[in-house]
């Protein structure tokens, strides 16, 4: 009997080792274009795509197929996006408004975590305001999960 349970708990643990995972991206988009004129969104695409369908093969490195695949056609129409505020305002930088951004993400954070999702890794970058004549810039985070 002992011999039987610990079988069939190598084979649940071969099984669970064995699942293939699934992953989710979230991304936020916080504007720092001064003067709160940028626009600032949680995005989440409702959607699924397959990669295979815009990707082609090169043979010697200098022969692409890319001209038959179309940008348009990689675009989707579903998903959620929620608004929220920029990091500046007509005086500078607003810690209201990146405070509130938080408490956002977190909602959103959350609720991927009830609905059984994994935060896996965080990416983040930003293209700043570079300078008297820029004015423009945003930071971008993605939140990458698994389950």
């Amino acid at each position: 009997m002992k011999q039987l349970l610990i079988s069939l708990l190598l084979v649940t643990l071969c099984f669970e080792a064995a699942a293939q995972k699934k992953y989710k991206i979230i991304t936020t988009i916080e504007s720092i274009v001064p003067g709160g004129l940028g626009r600032s969104r949680i995005i989440e695409s409702t959607q699924t795509i397959d990669a295979n369908q815009f990707t082609t093969q090169r043979v010697n490195g200098k022969d692409s197929k890319q001209e038959d695949v179309k940008r348009s056609d990689a675009k989707i129409d579903a998903m959620n996006e929620t608004k929220i505020l920029n990091f500046f305002s007509m005086v500078g930088i607003n810690f209201q408004n990146i405070a509130s951004n938080d408490a956002m993400i977190t909602s959103v954070l959350n609720t991927m975590s009830q609905e059984g999702w994994e935060l896996f890794t965080v990416v983040s970058g930003v293209e700043s305001d570079a300078g008297k004549d820029d004015g423009n810039g945003v930071f971008i985070t993605r939140y990458i999960f698994r389950k």
